[in-house]
């Protein structure tokens, strides 16, 4: 049973924030990770207009996330930064990387083509890097006292290599279903056929690590597979079947916003079950949420500044997306 209280509060606006970056910046990076497969001139040119407009103001949720938990959770902060130090740097450079590469592509016409390798590059190491990180979470953290007490490789193991790809095709699967809908001609037919190849390689990832998770500890296979919460969780694996094949049929007929919001509802269902797996471990196995909770007066002064930003922050995302709703030709929205 959940107990509403301050720190469970914050525990939900912290996933909140990190399942938002997931899935808006999620597509930006499946579209670098995808670009190097379209042609180069108005193919590429349409696919990176397809986020220009919105790809830094997604990154707000990043920030919001790692801020968050920083402040709400500071010992679970303490305690995974170290354990993910060499993926949270490679991350960091992936993005900037990719933020360089949308500024000087168009301005440095000479060497497009670098720039167009380090988007690729800086979106594939990102999204590698985030999903190693999460199996890295879930394999466990290696912690003594109330701190970090692992090697500088812990992170790296076959199942957070898995968690890893896993992210990638499923990125890739959001990319291709966003330029489905955002651009025209050969570029869409080709977003279409990428997103067929992204849906079947997510779907087996997911399938993969589901199975897998659950014997990385006790609590994970308890939590599944023993009464009653085999019935009661039984609706999210139904739910995923069930999603899954609306996707592939919406990309079968070629539909334009279905697939893509099947697409976010399996990374929905995927983080449902992320929860479900954890609870009430911010640091599986470890930290409970309330172990690692800040003092109440900080989560209370936060969380008054958390009910003034973020309906600004889900405004203005709002906007830009709806100024930006129609398609990209070689020459810009229209």
């Amino acid at each position: 049973m959940i107990h509403l209280d301050l720190t469970t509060i914050w525990a939900f606006i912290i996933a909140f924030a990190v399942l938002m970056y997931v899935v808006m910046d999620g597509f930006d990076l499946g579209i670098g990770i995808l670009f190097p497969f379209y042609c180069v001139g108005a193919e590429r040119d349409q696919a990176m207009n397809a986020i220009a407009p919105v790809w830094d103001g997604n990154e707000t949720w990043l920030v919001l996330g790692g801020g968050g938990l920083f402040a709400a959770f500071p010992l679970a902060y303490a305690v995974i930064l170290p354990a993910t130090y060499p993926l949270i740097i490679a991350m960091l450079l992936g993005l900037v990387f990719r933020g360089v590469a949308f500024e000087f592509r168009w301005r440095d016409p000479r060497h497009r083509a670098f720039w167009d390798m380090a988007f690729f590059g800086g979106s594939l190491v990102a999204a590698l890097a985030q999903g190693i990180t999460l199996g890295a979470l879930l394999q466990g953290i290696h912690v003594e006292g109330r701190a970090y007490a692992g090697g500088w490789l812990d992170w790296l193991s076959p199942y957070s290599l898995m968690t890893g790809a896993g992210v990638v095709v499923g990125y890739a699967l959001l990319g291709a279903c966003w330029l489905a809908i955002k651009v025209e001609g050969n570029a869409q037919h080709r977003a279409f056929a990428q997103a067929r190849l992204a849906a079947f390689a997510t779907l087996m990832a997911m399938a993969a690590v589901s199975i897998a998770t659950p014997f990385l500890a006790g609590q994970y296979f308890a939590r599944w597979f023993q009464m009653p919460m085999l019935i009661a969780l039984a609706p999210v694996p139904v739910a995923t079947v069930t999603i899954a094949a609306l996707l592939l049929r919406a990309l079968k007929r070629r539909e334009e916003w279905p697939p893509f919001l099947f697409a976010l509802a399996l990374f929905g269902l995927g983080a449902v079950g992320l929860g479900v797996s954890m609870w009430p471990y911010v640091v599986p196995q470890s930290i409970t949420i309330w172990q690692a909770a800040a003092p109440e007066r900080s989560q209370v002064f936060m969380l008054v500044g958390v009910a003034l930003v973020m309906p600004l922050i889900l405004a203005y995302t709002g906007w830009a997306y709806w100024v930006f709703r129609g398609k990209v030709g070689e020459h810009g929205y229209h």
